[in-house]
């Protein structure tokens, strides 16, 4: 299983996925990007790099309380707006094809961007 080498904390609050990102909403590096438009967790599996957070799970038919379950994988919270993979150095076309085999992997709804030239 893919893991951070390590965290601060073994155990973290499932959080809210409410409200459009914030930070990555823009083309930084690259020239195309793919955007998300949904909100959820890509997880490990599906995103290595973004190793980010851990997810608890409790046992099958186990009572209530008795404290947080045990980590089961890694995440990365993705909200609306925010940009996943970036790509530089190959034409739009390509871009386009790549980043529509890379979407179809992914659970979040996404669409293809270009960088706002300023």
């Amino acid at each position: 299983m893919l893991a951070p080498k390590r965290v601060k904390f073994r155990k973290r609050f499932k959080g809210r996925t409410s409200g459009m990102a914030t930070r990555g909403n823009t083309v930084a590096f690259g020239h195309y990007g793919l955007m998300s438009l949904e909100p959820g967790w890509v997880s490990n599996r599906q995103i290595e790099a973004a190793r980010d957070k851990p997810i608890t799970k409790k046992p099958a038919e186990t009572r209530m309380g008795k404290g947080k379950g045990n980590p089961e994988g890694w995440v990365a919270v993705v909200k609306p707006g925010r940009i996943m993979f970036e790509l530089e150095g190959i034409e739009e076309a390509a871009a386009r094809a790549a980043l529509a085999l890379a979407s179809a992997k992914l659970p979040v709804k996404s669409k293809f961007v270009k960088r706002e030239e300023r």
